[in-house]
């Protein structure tokens, strides 16, 4: 049986999603409670494996149970697998940085990170327009500046496509870094804090905070619309642009194809990663 879980957490004291010997990860911390109710040895596969510090409202994982950890389910005093995730959250303990919003049997042909289609990040940005607020700072970056919010959007608009992204990459040997990135702009929320919208179909390591970083420097005056662009073309990493700090950034919401795609996304993914490194 293999189980979909849909969950969030604050990544604030996480050492990133996955499991490290003698580290608090949110990997580690989730097969930990998953084994303390059924039992086993349980291993689970992410959509987005987010790095230290970072948080997500919509990530999504898969566990494949064997017949005892099933058997465990079943028996139990609710038998249905949908139960499972208020039995997680309660293990957890209370006010818990972590948290299992779902579980479901997963459809056939499901693969949390192969089958998905798309990933979709926030950033959020809080400047001397919106002022800082104590009450946000786990999940907001502060930049002492009067940011310009139409030029920044304009920048990041500039970037949508498919393109080579080494330049707003951090290198990883064999990886490719090439990425179809498919929404990325800027507003302000009610509350006057800048929000970045980035939406791709992967994202190589350390991508999103270094766009937003590239958008930073727009909004300062530091760059050009057009500089952004040309940093990208150049494909090699400046110290113009720097990547801002994990605790802005969320993971949101994993897209994925029909069900009846899934088993199909999900080879096409791996072929691909196969080919390219990644």
């Amino acid at each position: 049986m293999r189980l979909r879980l849909d969950l969030a957490y604050d990544g604030t004291d996480f050492r990133g999603w996955a499991r490290q010997p003698g580290l608090r990860t949110v990997q580690g911390v989730l097969e930990a409670a998953i084994a303390r109710i059924l039992g086993g040895d349980p291993r689970l596969v992410v959509a987005g494996r987010t790095d230290a510090g970072v948080h997500a409202s919509g990530q999504v994982a898969h566990v494949d149970l064997s017949d005892a950890q099933r058997h465990r389910l079943e028996s139990g005093r609710n038998p249905h697998p949908e139960a499972l995730a208020a039995r997680l959250t309660g293990v957890l303990g209370q006010y818990p940085d972590l948290a299992v919003h779902l579980t479901a049997v997963a459809p056939d042909g499901f693969d949390a990170r192969f089958s998905a289609v798309w990933r979709r990040y926030s950033y959020r940005v809080a400047d001397r327009v919106s002022g800082y607020d104590p009450l946000d700072r786990l999940r907001t970056t502060s930049v002492n500046a009067d940011l310009d919010v139409e030029q920044m959007d304009a920048a990041a608009r500039s970037l949508v496509g498919l393109h080579d992204f080494a330049a707003y990459c951090k290198w990883r040997e064999e990886a490719t870094t090439i990425r179809t990135l498919l929404e990325f702009d800027w507003h302000r929320d009610a509350d006057g804090i800048l929000v970045a919208n980035v939406k791709a179909d992967a994202f190589c390591h350390s991508m999103v905070r270094a766009l937003v970083g590239a958008c930073v420097a727009v909004g300062q005056g530091r760059l050009d619309v057009a500089d952004v662009v040309a940093i990208r073309e150049a494909g090699e990493r400046t110290s113009e642009t720097k990547v801002l700090a994990a605790r802005g950034l969320t993971l949101t919401e994993v897209g994925y194809p029909p069900d009846e795609l899934l088993a199909v996304r999900a080879e096409q993914t791996r072929k691909r990663r196969s080919l390219d490194g990644d």
